[in-house]
């Protein structure tokens, strides 16, 4: 029977087997080059097969006597259809979440993984994900077996991604560089491309369950709303003015051009262009925000002279002052509908960090 002192004698290439009263069958200890004694066990499959299992190096934790104990529950697990040395190599060889993260890109690539809508993922939202796996999913869980990612370890990696855990300067070139800040979002973000991840490792028989699925995360920034009646009928009314005003802009340009031939003599004479001619150009040089004061000009300086873009212009009568007066007012009314459009289509939010 193995104790200790016969296992200090075992010569170095050779296997000392248990044997005498209380022994258990195929367990042993072998003694390789160095000083080093392991205990092992050979045993059948149940198809016939012949296995070395390494149960551990002598010494704490292993005794002799824990081995045999091992030993004696190992075999009984072969009895059952286990084969606990094939499934020490499976685990030895399995992918690490990096490996697996390597094959998600490269199947998402290829066409092979789809969208919720069915169609592939653009190179865009590609570089996104290929960002966070190489900036927060790699550090944090690349090195673990794909198997034996617990649920704990996902919550670590997002509260980690939350608090900034992986921030960092990260040279992207020559010139180039990315400022990785973490956060909330990232996490978020990150969280559900994990998700995904584990998704296509079940697809693929890596695993059997997601990890990710049932951990809490921060919810998304609200990025639009639903337009309230009064803004609705602020965009109705913005609209009108705005096609009432065109009609009355091809009106006037349809005038202007029945007019040029006839007036082609005195215009190309006059030190000024005519008053036609200056409206045309008032109503293309200012733009909505202008509006408001091009129109307080012309009803207080009535035959006044007015300024356009640094150029002095002549004295514009009555009736082209109340033409072009009619022309500005649906401008005025859209610019003003245009400043409260944040309120009614809010701008998405600033994008986040990675």
């Amino acid at each position: 029977m193995l104790t200790i002192k016969t296992i200090a004698t075992i010569p170095p290439g050779k296997t000392l087997w248990d044997d005498g009263k209380g022994s258990v069958g195929g367990f042993g200890a072998r003694r390789q080059k160095g000083e080093a004694v392991a205990y092992i066990l050979k045993y059948r499959t149940a198809d016939g097969r012949q296995r070395w299992h390494t149960i551990g190096r002598h010494g704490a934790p292993w005794t002799p006597d824990l081995a045999r104990a091992e030993a004696r529950r190992l075999l009984g697990d072969v009895a059952k259809g286990d084969d606990p040395a094939a499934e020490k190599q499976q685990g030895r060889k399995a992918a690490t979440v990096a490996q697996l993260c390597d094959e998600y890109l490269e199947a998402a690539k290829a066409g092979r993984l789809l969208t919720r809508r069915g169609v592939m993922k653009k190179p865009a939202t590609l570089d996104g994900d290929r960002g966070r796996i190489e900036r927060h999913i790699k550090p944090l869980l690349g090195n673990l077996k794909v198997a034996a990612v617990s649920r704990q370890d996902v919550e670590r990696f997002n509260n980690q991604v939350s608090e900034g855990a992986t921030a960092a300067r990260v040279k992207t070139g020559k010139h180039g560089l990315a400022i990785v800040t973490g956060g909330r979002g990232t996490a978020t973000r990150a969280m559900g491309l994990l998700g995904a991840i584990f998704n296509y490792a079940i697809r693929q028989g890596m695993r059997a369950d997601n990890p990710a699925i049932g951990v809490a995360r921060h919810a998304y920034a609200e990025r639009q709303r639903r337009a309230s009646d009064a803004e609705y009928a602020a965009l109705g009314e913005a609209l009108r003015a705005v096609t009432e005003a065109t009609e009355r802009h091809a009106a006037l340009d349809k005038a202007l051009s029945r007019r040029r031939d006839t007036r082609r003599s005195k215009l190309s004479c006059a030190p000024y262009p005519s008053r036609h001619g200056r409206l045309r150009s008032l109503r293309r040089s200012f733009s909505p925000s202008q509006a408001g004061d091009v129109a307080r000009r012309w009803r207080s300086n009535g035959q006044k002279s007015i300024w356009r873009r640094g150029r002095r212009g002549s004295p514009i009568q009555r009736p082209a002052r109340q033409c072009a007066h009619s022309l500005i007012r649906p401008v005025i009314c859209c610019a003003a509908f245009h400043a409260s459009a944040r309120l009614c289509f809010p701008p998405r939010s600033e994008p986040t960090s990675t």
